[in-house]
């Protein structure tokens, strides 16, 4: 398995020219999906740098998606699979919605950084209720987006419980337990 390191993945950042918001969003999600990853990995085989790098890239190209109209989790995730990261592309294509995702299955990468993006709302983490409330107002205007809102919002209701019966603390909690963001 081909991983990008955190230099190549901020190189790439740059390369891709992302808004500083969109780099702060990213890393938030990244600090988020290593929480969990500190937690969840004693339970479940998790490869933790393939979380960081895919948590890093995950809006890769939503920046040029603003000009271009192009669906970023799916273009980001081809934009990776092409460059020799498979499997970090797969975790990106799946950061928007998952493909599957079932209670009684392990814990997985892809649901981690999903879940992880559920939680960030620009550089803050903040409840799922807020984050998707966010969602269905910027995004949600158009009748066929409004059901794929509500089908995300149902999966990942179902995904967070999933995921915090493994953990020791409650989901209002994980605030607490995430690396700020420094800024220089």
């Amino acid at each position: 398995m081909n991983i990008p390191s955190k230099e190549e993945c901020f190189r790439l950042i740059h390369r891709m020219e992302m808004m500083d918001h969109i780099i702060d969003h990213s890393i938030m999600v990244s600090n988020v999906a290593l929480c969990l990853c500190r937690f969840l990995g004693e339970k479940f085989p998790l490869n933790i740098a393939e979380v960081r790098s895919a948590a890093l890239l995950h809006d890769i190209t939503k920046t040029r998606s603003f000009t271009t109209g192009e669906v970023h989790s799916e273009t980001g995730g081809l934009l990776l699979t092409e460059m020799g990261y498979p499997e970090i592309g797969d975790i990106i294509r799946q950061h928007v919605m998952l493909d599957t995702c079932s209670l009684d299955a392990p814990v997985s990468e892809p649901e981690i950084v999903n879940y992880a993006d559920k939680r960030v709302l620009h550089d803050q983490v903040v409840s799922l209720e807020k984050r998707l409330e966010y969602i269905r107002v910027r995004y949600g205007s158009k009748p066929e987006f409004k059901d794929r809102i509500q089908l995300m919002w149902t999966e990942t209701v179902a995904l967070e419980q999933k995921l915090f019966k493994q953990l020791p603390f409650e989901p209002s909690q994980l605030s607490d337990l995430v690396l700020p963001i420094i800024k220089k």
